[in-house]
């Protein structure tokens, strides 16, 4: 439970003496889990960064941070959090004195700052171990009544009311800490074995698993906050500029390696004449203008008195400066075979520089022609036009898919089922969908109810890809082995395991760990149901993709469409599946697939937008026909 702010203990974890001390003395107290621990150097933003980010996002009841405190000028940790600070808490800053002055008068040199953030409370202690660990004792006899008043009397009771229905299990308080980006549930009791997360112990006998869930149930908005976290754009590579381009996403500003044109041409099919000649009757002159492939260095210059005849796109001779149009011109002279034009008179007045397009007027070396965070579309013509050959881009994350269930089969499978099968309708849906987007997919197969069996095949999925989906195994039966495989076998953190929604409930999010300066292998556990998993998979795993793959703006796109049924609504908030199309009025209108059982693959055929529905209340327990309502797209636009 320590935030270690330290430039040196950032560069080595091992010099972070007091953060491993808080850790031990908030995992002796059955009452406290340490959520989170990481090291930030002495800089304000970096430590505003990890505090709002714990506090807003994770929800953390208490963090702790240690070292910044003092007099130097790197102490900067209590500037850098009285403004976050909704209000400070000046008992317990005294408490801190108090408790180091009975020791030691150099006390007097030590800035300790207290208070809340929202639901948060926020310590800074000393950098040294000692004083660490007799402020943070001191804190112990006033902190479970504190943290009861800024949580309030309701989660006070509900928490009371939790413990008695579940006595195997200890609430705990989480407690977030800075050290070293470890993190860690302490939930460890004694005669069990040790495990990390919320979930029980993959040993617990069926007859003593959980009755209901210990993952709380968030919003979805909070869901997504809490995946954008952890889902940053992928390493930058170079790619040749080819018909595989399109969808990635420039890492970096691409200028004009060539100007465009890079020759004087013609706008017109015409003459090239010498303004100053004006109308009258000329002779043409051949002219052998530059072909491909040619060797001529500079184009041939056009004798006063003279015209030449140019195509649309052809080189203007040198010397011309203006190019008269065909139909502004009659024919007076031409070969006897009538193969040639001889004399040909113009006539109109031209102005210098008439449909004449100048060496680099579209496009000048140097000039950008693509800018960071562009995801290239059309744009890929453009680059081949100036000479581009290679572009630094985001890498696309690679997403693997794997289903598991003793009873799921491959939906290839030849011999008739039997009872209690079913054929694979996941992995080639979320398969195809991952494709569809623009993304790598690959198949992982299907894995057995088995506990060894999905732990090998999640090890040997995570060295193939930057994502994994999962389909099945993340709610409450006697198989379903996923969250706690992930937090117990996988060292995993299980970011959220419900999310308060319709279909989709029990979709999960996790993240594991990869080692030093590599970014972790994003899990998302999904619903066995077909149309959760498809849900899910376009409400939170698309928009990740997007942002690995740097789009500047990943989320889904939601349109206004007016619905053509009357909708019941349902305590949970719900994502009803649609056909929106354009009515005859030019507006958008959504028409319902059916029947919405979260099991029922039908209502996603022809489907192209999920109704984004609020949850039932007494005001409200339906939609009327007529009604706007915001849709997701997540396919094509149709005529109706």
């Amino acid at each position: 439970m320590n935030h270690a702010v330290s430039d040196t203990a950032a560069q080595d974890s091992t010099l972070d003496k007091s953060g491993p001390l808080l850790k031990q003395l908030f995992a002796s107290d059955a009452k406290y889990a340490v959520k989170e621990h990481t090291i930030v150097p002495d800089q304000a933003q970096d430590i505003t960064h990890i505090v709002t980010k714990w506090s807003d996002v994770l929800e953390i009841n208490a963090i702790v941070l240690t070292g910044g405190t003092g007099f130097s000028e790197r102490d900067i940790t209590p500037e850098a959090i009285k403004p976050l600070l909704t209000k400070e808490t000046t008992g317990i800053t005294q408490l801190l004195l108090a408790t180091s002055l009975a020791i030691t008068p150099f006390a007097a040199l030590s800035r300790p700052i207290t208070g809340i953030r929202n639901k948060t409370l926020i310590i800074t202690l000393p950098g040294s171990p000692k004083a660490c660990k007799e402020n943070m004792e001191a804190v112990f006899k006033v902190l479970p009544h504190a943290l009861d008043l800024i949580l309030g009397r309701s989660v006070v009771k509900e928490t009371h009311t939790k413990m008695q229905q579940q006595p195997e299990q200890k609430m705990a308080t989480t407690i977030a800490s800075a050290g070293q980006h470890v993190c860690t549930h302490h939930h460890d009791q004694e005669g069990h074995p040790s495990q990390t997360g919320v979930s029980a112990s993959l040993d617990t006998p069926v007859s003593r698993r959980a009755r209901s869930s210990p993952y709380p149930l968030i919003p979805v908005e909070k869901a997504h906050r809490i995946v954008a976290q952890f889902s940053h754009p992928l390493n930058v590579v170079s790619v040749p500029v080819s018909q595989f381009l399109p969808g990635y996403v420039l890492a970096e500003d691409v200028k004009s390696l060539e100007p465009v044109p890079g020759y004087r041409a013609s706008v017109v099919d015409g003459y090239a004449i010498h303004v100053e000649d004006g109308p009258g009757v000329y002779e043409i002159e051949s002219i052998s203008l530059a072909q491909t492939g040619s060797d001529q260095d500079q184009p041939k210059v056009l004798s006063k008195g003279k015209i030449a005849r140019v195509a649309t796109g052809g080189m203007v001779p040198e010397g011309a400066n203006a190019v008269i149009m065909v139909e502004d011109t009659k024919l007076v002279e031409s070969s006897p075979s009538g193969d040639e034009e001889l004399k040909v008179e113009i006539l109109v007045s031209a102005r210098p520089g008439d449909n004449i397009r100048e060496i680099g007027t579209d496009c000048a070396v140097g000039q950008i022609v693509g800018h960071r965070g562009q995801r290239i579309g059309a744009e890929l013509g453009v680059l081949a036009s100036v000479g581009v050959r290679h572009v630094k881009v985001f890498r696309k994350p690679r997403v693997g898919v794997l289903s598991s269930g003793n009873e799921v089969l491959d939906h290839i499978h030849t011999d008739q089922l039997k009872l209690g099968q079913i054929r694979d309708t996941n992995r080639i849906t979320l398969l195809a969908a991952i494709q569809a987007a623009g993304f790598e997919a690959v198949d992982l197969g299907i894995v057995d109810d088995n506990v060894d069996d999905i732990v090998e095949r999640l090890e040997e999925a995570t060295a193939k890809v930057d994502v994994l989906l999962t389909t099945g195994g993340v709610s409450m039966g006697e198989a379903d082995f996923m969250k706690p495989i992930l937090e117990q076998k996988m060292d995993a953190t299980v970011h959220f395991g419900r999310v308060m929604m319709k279909p989709g409930k029990p979709t999960t999010f996790a993240t594991i760990p990869q080692g030093p300066k590599r970014p972790p292998k994003l899990v998302f556990a999904l619903p066995g149901n077909p149309v959760s998993a498809t849900v899910a998979f376009h409400l939170f795993v698309l928009p990740a993709l997007r942002r690995m793959a740097g789009w500047v703006k990943p989320e889904n796109v939601l349109v206004p469409v007016q619905i053509q049924d009357t909708i019941q609504l349902d305590p949970r908030p719900e994502f009803h599946r649609v056909q929106v199309s354009i009515g005859a009025q030019g507006n958008m209108i959504a028409e319902s697939t059916g029947k919405q059982q979260s099991s029922r693959m039908l209502s996603m055929v022809e489907a192209n937008g999920l109704l984004q529905l609020p949850m039932k209340t007494p005001e409200l327990s339906q939609l009327t026909k007529g009604t706007t309502v915001p849709c997701i797209l997540i396919g094509t636009l149709i005529n109706h």
